[in-house]
């Protein structure tokens, strides 16, 4: 199993650690729901070293970028980002991703870890020859911190000012000499940075984000806080056999161009199931494969994702379920091999307060 550059720091700060993605990575540290409260309130700092970075870069990279993914990438300015998938010729998901505008003519692609390097053949499989492709994954790490506090420890540990940052944009900064890039997109709804350094400062700048106040936090509750926000995880509500259409993430699905699978995403089987939230009453909840029924008991969808909300003090959940039961306020029930839930479809995202799009000035005054 891999490892990432901070996994000697989790192991010595005594993190439950299992594996995820091919990677021995903590899951938590001091318990999952405090650690979840830590980004909803204060700052919690995320190992997301696993994941896969690229670099595409060349003449042939804007229009082999376009062919290759589901957004809009012409028109991303330099210094911003753009959620996207990549897709298979019959419309399933590859790989969701976020695509990063560096310059003109070169871009990064941030990729999940369990599909990095079958992502990296497919990328390499569909460029043309005027575009270069680089796997920069194992000199890159990442480090990402949230909350309303992080703006605070971020500025601090940063030369340069981050007050102008908006959402969905990154800059060149630099930790102590070391330039890196700091970006806003978010998995936990929270106002946030993603920052990507060398492996060789790793270590350091997380302990400094942690002697400035951030809460070490392990993969429990970033998925904790992803499912409150109705985001997808690959494999769970994202996979090549399922339609990238299903979802319901119009806005990562350009209707301007023609891409990879464009033809069957824009245009998906009449029975296929749409992605709902599940609000569930009580602590017990439903679970990744749970059966959901109507109220006569016919099989009607399957839970993608489930858990207890710390923040709404209920369990949720996220299923795919048959067109005509999405409407709000259905009564559902969820069936696992132990016990059954009732639950009535609610309107994503089930956190409705998220501050991930917040001006950073509101939280530095």
């Amino acid at each position: 199993m891999k490892k990432t550059v901070l996994h000697d720091l989790h192991v010595s700060r005594k993190a439950k650690m299992m594996p995820f993605g091919g990677y021995d990575m903590p899951m938590q540290y001091e318990g999952i729901i405090k650690e979840h409260e830590a980004a909803r309130t204060g700052a919690a700092v995320f190992d997301t070293c696993h994941m896969g970075e690229f670099r595409i870069g060349g003449a042939g990279a804007l229009g082999d970028l376009e062919n290759i993914l589901s957004c809009d990438v012409s028109d991303l300015a330099v210094g911003a980002c753009r959620y996207g998938f990549m897709c298979n010729d019959s419309g399933g998901v590859i790989d969701d991703l976020i695509i990063y505008r560096i310059a003109e003519e070169s871009f990064m692609t941030v990729v999940n870890a369990a599909t990095a390097e079958s992502d990296f053949e497919w990328i390499r499989a569909h460029i043309s020859k005027n575009t270069s492709l680089e796997n920069i994954s194992a000199e890159t790490a990442k480090i990402d911190i949230n909350g309303p506090k992080s703006p605070h420890i971020v500025a601090a540990l940063m030369k340069e000012p981050i007050d102008e940052l908006k959402f969905f944009r990154f800059m060149n900064n630099f930790y102590k000499d070391t330039e890196l890039i700091v970006s806003r997109t978010g998995y936990t709804g929270e106002i946030g940075f993603e920052v990507y350094c060398p492996v060789g400062i790793a270590v350091e700048f997380w302990n400094d984000c942690v002697d400035h106040g951030a809460t070490p936090a392990g993969l429990g509750s970033r998925d904790t806080l992803r499912i409150e926000m109705g985001y997808p995880l690959y494999g769970h509500e994202l996979s090549a056999d399922r339609n990238a259409s299903q979802p319901a993430f119009a806005r990562s699905i350009s209707k301007k161009k023609g891409f990879i699978g464009s033809k069957a995403v824009l245009n998906p089987p009449i029975d296929s199931r749409i992605l709902c939230g599940i609000s569930i009453d009580g602590r017990r909840t439903a679970r990744h494969g749970d059966t959901v029924k109507n109220n006569s008991g016919k099989d009607i969808g399957i839970v993608t994702s489930g858990s207890y909300s710390p923040t709404l003090g209920h369990a949720i959940a996220m299923a795919y379920i048959d067109k005509g039961y999405e409407n709000i306020d259905t009564i559902l029930t969820v069936v696992s091999e132990k016990y059954e839930v009732v639950g009535k479809v609610c309107q994503l995202p089930f956190y409705k307060k998220s501050t991930g799009r917040a001006d950073i000035k509101l939280y530095l005054s």
